[in-house]
């Protein structure tokens, strides 16, 4: 079957100038997916994210001299998400990486765990400086809330650091697992609640001192609890999420903030991680006595004797299958033969006999 075969809806396939793999550029899935990401409000609970600024940040930071710069945070995740998926004994034969970025799961994989796989992301100057791997791949341009594949097209959906930035992220749960084929198995990572929360401290009260009030500058994050009603409400089943935490050293808070947006500070265009925030209502600029003083505070309360800051990366990692009738399931309530009375009388007749 061919690739075009694989998408649904308008558009064409496009070579990638430099490499053997194929490109389509596919922002709107069809009329109902294209009037819904247009329609996004400048403010509300339920679209909190300005995605086409989300986009334009992505593709500022792929094209900056030395992307792969900003990009540990991201290549170390990608490992590990990795893995999650060499611990599954068995080879997709066709995978799906939402929000693959330059390629941050794929340059782990090899051909005997993954035989092709489609690498989606919204920022089409992260496709094009995409990572070598030995997997064929092909390069789809698309927001990741509306993936453009046929219903049970992948054997394997992965996706690292990219779902924190959905507006729907149910909606988004529920189309991975539409295209997730029965046994199918999705893989991801996402950030956690507690992720920077020094930095967030810090410039609260920093604001609180100085301005009388605060917004927010770090972006909302979803919270452990909430992922397993997700991920189960979508139709995933045989659930397991765990969570990890990634503690980085920088020289200062302005270092931390470089890395994950640029030196806006300084009005230079660059833009590190391209993990700058675009809640709608985010604040637009920061004062610079503002920022000093979160940096004191920063220092004071988190500073390490070698005058060094860590900022904690909290990292949630899920594994969720698409049901089929031949999976194994859990008996049913009530059906045990065998009490658990009865199995400590077993023990003691072993333990008497030795």
């Amino acid at each position: 079957m061919s690739a075009a075969a694989l998408l649904r809806g308008p558009g064409s396939l496009l070579p990638r100038a430099g490499s053997g793999c194929w490109c389509r550029r596919f922002w709107a899935a069809s009329g109902e997916t294209a009037a819904a990401a247009a329609a996004s409000p400048g403010s509300g609970a339920r679209s909190p994210f300005d995605r086409q600024l989300k986009r334009k940040q992505k593709n500022w930071a792929a094209l900056q001299p030395e992307p792969a710069k900003y990009d540990y945070l991201r290549e170390e995740v990608g490992g590990r998400v990795a893995d999650r998926v060499f611990d599954i004994t068995r080879t997709f034969p066709l995978a799906l990486d939402v929000g693959c970025g330059s390629g941050y799961i794929a340059q782990y994989l090899n051909k005997e765990t993954v035989e092709k796989l489609f690498q989606v992301d919204m920022a089409e100057n992260a496709l094009k400086n995409t990572m070598e791997t030995e997997i064929p791949t092909v390069s789809v341009v698309a927001d990741e809330e509306f993936l453009p594949f046929k219903e049970d097209t992948f054997d394997l959906v992965v996706s690292s650091l990219s779902l924190h930035w959905v507006n729907d992220l149910p909606r988004a749960f529920r189309e991975i697992h539409q295209v997730l084929k029965p046994d199918g198995v999705f893989i991801g990572a996402m950030f956690g609640g507690e992720t920077l929360y020094e930095l967030r401290c810090s410039l609260q009260l920093a604001e609180l001192e100085r301005e009388g009030g605060f917004s927010p500058h770090v972006s909302p994050f979803t919270h452990v609890s909430d992922l397993g009603h997700l991920l189960g409400g979508a139709g995933f089943n045989t659930l397991t999420v765990d969570t990890d935490e990634i503690q980085v050293n920088y020289p200062g808070m302005f270092e931390i903030m470089e890395d994950l947006k640029g030196k806006y500070i300084f009005h230079k265009q660059n833009v590190g991680m391209g993990e700058s925030n675009c809640s709608w209502n985010r604040k637009p600029i920061l004062h610079r006595e503002t920022m000093l003083a979160a940096a004191a505070i920063y220092q004071e309360m988190y500073g390490s004797n070698d005058g060094s800051v860590p900022a904690t990366f909290q990292i949630y990692y899920m594994i969720g299958w698409k049901f089929q009738e031949s999976q194994a399931r859990p008996a049913q309530r009530g059906s045990a033969t065998v009490s658990f009375g009865d199995l400590a009388k077993i023990n003691a007749l072993i333990s008497r006999k030795k």
